[in-house]
């Protein structure tokens, strides 16, 4: 074992952190037990602990309770959303929008008048403000305070820094959207898998993981990425019910197809729930590169974000802010997003249909981007037996949390009849082989 020194806990958690920093304990390394390194140093037994109490809440080690503490493995980007430039297959797993139905931002945006906005004013465009609120009063609870953010996944990330240290769980749906799995592994946190069904997450799971102590639940109210799924009347209503239950978590609903779901909003927070927000972003609507999204809070909660959201730090850029409010209140942008959510279930139903044709089940009923069709087994070799067919489709082993998810998750957002009787035809050979 290399040489851990130190007399009092912060020497200890120094001469470790160095030790992991420069890979003189690999990941994975097992560190001395308690009684073990106290007696090497001559130290209380209560320094050590305090020691790897602070390493683990750093993200360093990992503590197991009996089975010791060890080097936690450091994160990687892990897989992300998107396409891949250059590919002559068939793109059915970017997760993508479809271009053809977002607004021309540029014109929206060519018709206001930029004014120059300085150091210490509003955070947030009056105007657009309003519009945030009339978006989201009703579907969730009274008197909100409203922030924005970078997109939904930095709204994510700044909240649970608000409450959370680095070894906390979270409980978020498994299988879970790729890069709410990320910000946990990034952030320390430890994601704890809740299983869904065709109503979206299981109330009786989520009270478990709970009781396991997570302290912050992740929770997509409608269109589920990767599975389709969307919380019915119900089961809201058993999951607000269980949230009531443990009013210190974190609530973070994040309804991230908004006005393009074709499935009915049911809110999931507790009318007392100390800590919540709700997210909405544009993304979806006006296309992945306007980063925005509106946050609604308590007021603790909110002060909290405006804390890293506060004009001459780091505040949601005007242009941006212009650019949204525009669309907001086009008519014409609003009739187009009409056509979306139209197109996005005519898409979804062609390849259903087409898939049912060919005897193969798809998870339904869906809303959003994407169909979610189960495996039994690993996908990675369906994925590439329909990549020598010109097909590129998303396995689902990285949308698994406890477990790997088999399954396959592909992207409906350019389907027509003709690509989907191709692909349906193709997908029937490979299962068949």
């Amino acid at each position: 074992m290399e040489k851990i020194t130190g007399r009092t806990a912060a020497e200890i958690f120094d001469s470790i952190r160095m030790l992991a920093q420069t890979a003189a304990l690999a990941p994975g390394r097992d560190l001395p037990t308690v009684r073990d390194l106290a007696a090497r140093l001559g130290v209380n037994r209560n320094t050590v602990s305090m020691a790897y109490k602070r390493l683990a809440a750093a993200g360093i080690a990992v503590t197991q309770g009996r089975l010791g503490t060890v080097i936690r493995e450091q994160p990687d980007a892990g897989e992300q959303e998107g396409s891949l430039p250059g590919s002559p297959l068939a793109d059915l797993g970017s997760g993508n929008p479809n271009a053809a139905w977002l607004p021309d931002v540029g014109a929206a945006r060519a018709r206001t008048t930029y004014r120059t906005h300085l150091y210490g004013e509003p955070p947030i465009d009056p105007e657009l403000e309003i519009a945030g609120r009339r978006w989201l009063k009703g579907d969730c609870p009274d008197d909100f305070a409203l922030n924005l953010t970078h997109g939904s996944v930095d709204a994510l990330e700044r909240l649970l820094v608000a409450y959370l240290v680095a070894g906390d769980k979270v409980a978020v749906e498994d299988p879970c959207f790729v890069s709410s799995v990320n910000a946990l592994r990034i952030a320390g946190l430890q994601a704890v898998g809740v299983p869904v069904d065709a109503q979206g997450m299981l109330a009786e799971a989520l009270e478990q993981a709970l009781e396991q102590g997570a302290q912050a639940v992740i929770i997509t109210p409608r269109a589920h990425n990767p599975t389709g799924c969307s919380l019915g009347r119900t089961r809201a209503r058993k999951i607000r019910a269980v949230l009531a239950r443990y009013p210190h978590v974190l609530v973070i609903a994040d309804d991230h197809f908004s006005r393009l779901a074709v499935t009915e909003y049911h809110d999931v927070i507790p009318p007392r729930a100390r800590r919540w927000a709700l997210i909405r972003s544009v993304s979806k609507m006006f296309g992945p590169d306007l980063r925005l999204a509106f946050v609604a809070t308590d007021e603790q909660t909110s002060r909290r974000l405006r804390l890293r959201l506060a004009p001459g730090t780091n505040w949601v850029s005007h242009l941006l802010q212009d650019a949204v409010g525009m669309c907001l209140s086009s008519a014409d942008v609003s009739a187009q997003i009409d056509r979306a959510r139209e197109g996005y279930a005519r898409a979804r139903e062609i390849l259903a249909a087409a898939l049912a044709e060919q005897g193969i089940a798809v998870a339904m009923p869906a809303d959003g981007l994407n169909l979610w069709l189960p495996l039994e087994e690993d996908s990675q070799p369906v994925v590439l037996a329909l990549a020598r067919r010109g097909w590129m489709v998303r396995g689902g082993e990285p949308f698994g949390v406890q477990m790997p998810a088999h399954g396959l998750r592909v992207t409906i957002s350019t389907m027509d009849e003709e690509t989907a009787q191709a692909f349906a035809r193709a997908l029937h050979d490979v299962l068949r082989r």
